[in-house]
């Protein structure tokens, strides 16, 4: 008797555990509020968005439930992670542990190998989790056994934004069309036309063509790229990191970006590529969703000559393969570090609050990202919730709600060294363009034909030494 009387209490002090993690009996005193530090990196109209709802939930569900949520803006996404690390490590004149800190998947990744996320899994129901998109919620899953470390809250992927301007005179003289951009075969011919097209517009001076496209992230082209023609780059398992960087892949990229870049039909000139759309460097660029509110109003050729311009967004172009389509998926979830009991507890309220369909499509629109739930990343929601937006972020929205209910997003799994290599990816092609480049144009203002000066750099000698370089530096992440 004594036995199935113990059975009895354990299996009810369980199902306790269980109901608090999932939503039931809340461990919160309403007369002894909880407070949970959130730190962010955003800032504008980001933070302002963001900060309207921390209001909002104050007044609101934390007030019933005993919950004040205080952010901070650490400033930029380095700063934040530093900040992080710092206050984890315990350094000298770090502040405290945040409940909450926004984060990519290597800082995560980081911080949890020093012991400090929680697994906020058991928080959560299986209908609340099967609402989110799939693969928003795998990201946080490191040792793959289904563990939640990251929660989504906002995210983005790449558009190829144009100056539909300058767009639409070019088409109506050369018959260039939207299709031709679907692909990165079509776009690289159509970079072609227009800079013969516009070599053409000035006869007495031979190779002043311009460049009709750019690119925001060397990274994601690279490892979105890869994926697209059937192969990881980055394979990681439970931590560790398997290369798979094959030459026939490798030769394609380089392909794709470095031989029209050194001849001039791509471009990288200001810190964004935006900045070159408002130079008139470029008329078009591959650049998160999430960053098309900077698209500037108008191209300024010089400091009497300007004119306004209009924007239009389209899908990003792809390499054509065999494997499903895929594209990239960005931006910051939100990480729950360890606390009492209450802390966590009220963090995860908070987050399943801001995620709700209306909340989250509010902020959305407001700070130019995407929603996380499947319900809420849709057009006829995001048109019917009743938020204003402009002409641009309409188009911007709905050629991001396409992306991802279209294909199989991808971003790659934290491992030691992630960011680094990244790094590798990100500056080991461009910087190399952007310098051979530069001795192209050297060499085309010294007399020479655009076959002659960009021979050297359009060999395959050079990308042999290129690919080797860097095939080395990334052997040394694996592990």
């Amino acid at each position: 008797m004594l036995r199935n009387r113990f059975t009895l209490l354990l299996g009810v002090g369980i199902l306790g555990v269980l109901l608090c993690g999932c939503g039931g009996k809340s461990p919160l005193d309403p007369k002894n509020p909880v407070t949970i530090r959130v730190w962010t990196y955003y800032n504008g109209d980001q933070l302002t968005a963001f900060d309207n709802l921390v209001e909002e939930f104050n007044d609101t569900v934390g007030e019933k439930e005993g919950i004040v949520v205080k952010s901070q803006s650490m400033g930029s996404v380095n700063d934040l992670e530093a900040n992080v690390l710092a206050a984890v490590k315990g350094e000298v004149g770090a502040e405290d542990v945040p409940s909450i800190f926004m984060a990519y998947s290597d800082t995560a990744y980081a911080v949890d190998q020093l012991g400090q996320v929680v697994d906020i899994k058991g928080y959560l129901s299986q209908e609340e989790i099967n609402s989110y998109i799939d693969s928003y919620i795998k990201e946080g899953d490191f040792s793959g056994a289904g563990e939640i470390k990251i929660f989504p809250t906002a995210k983005s992927q790449e558009v190829l934004v144009l100056n539909k301007t300058d767009w639409d005179v070019f088409a109506g003289k050369t018959g260039a069309s939207y299709e031709d951009l679907a692909d990165m075969d079509g776009l690289v011919e159509t970079a072609k036309l227009y800079y013969e097209w516009t070599d053409a517009q000035t006869p007495d001076v031979p190779n002043d063509g311009k460049a009709l496209f750019g690119r925001d992230a060397m990274a994601n082209y690279i490892l979105i790229g890869s994926m697209q023609m059937g192969e990881e780059l980055f394979e990681v398992s439970d931590g560790k990191m398997t290369l798979h960087f094959e030459k026939d892949v490798a030769r394609k990229l380089w392909d794709g970006y470095y031989v029209p870049f050194v001849k001039g039909y791509f471009a990288a000139t200001g810190r964004f590529r935006s900045d070159d759309i408002k130079t008139g460097n470029i008329i078009a660029y591959v650049g998160s969703s999430s960053g098309t509110s900077f698209f500037p109003k108008t191209v300024n050729l010089s400091d009497t000559e300007s004119h306004p311009i209009e924007m239009d967004v389209l899908p990003c172009p792809k390499f054509m393969g065999e494997t499903p389509d895929y594209a990239v998926q960005q931006g910051a979830g939100m990480v729950v570090t360890k606390g009492s009991d209450a802390e966590v507890y009220a963090s995860v309220q908070f987050l399943k609050w801001f995620t709700a369909d209306e909340r989250n499509i509010k902020f959305s629109v407001n700070s130019g990202y995407l929603p996380v739930t499947k319900t809420a990343n849709n057009k006829e929601a995001i048109l019917n919730s009743g938020v204003e937006m402009d002409d641009a972020r309409q188009k911007t929205l709905s050629v991001g709600v396409d992306t991802v209910n279209g294909n199989q997003m991808y971003t790659t799994k934290a491992f030691e060294g992630g960011a680094a290599a990244r790094n590798v990816l990100e500056y080991g092609m461009s910087d190399k363009a952007a310098a051979d480049r530069a001795v192209v144009v050297e060499r085309l203002a010294q007399g020479q034909s655009l076959d002659e000066a960009a021979a050297e750099f359009l060999s395959d000698a050079c990308f042999e030494a290129w690919y080797e370089e860097v095939l080395q530096q990334l052997q040394t992440f694996e592990n």
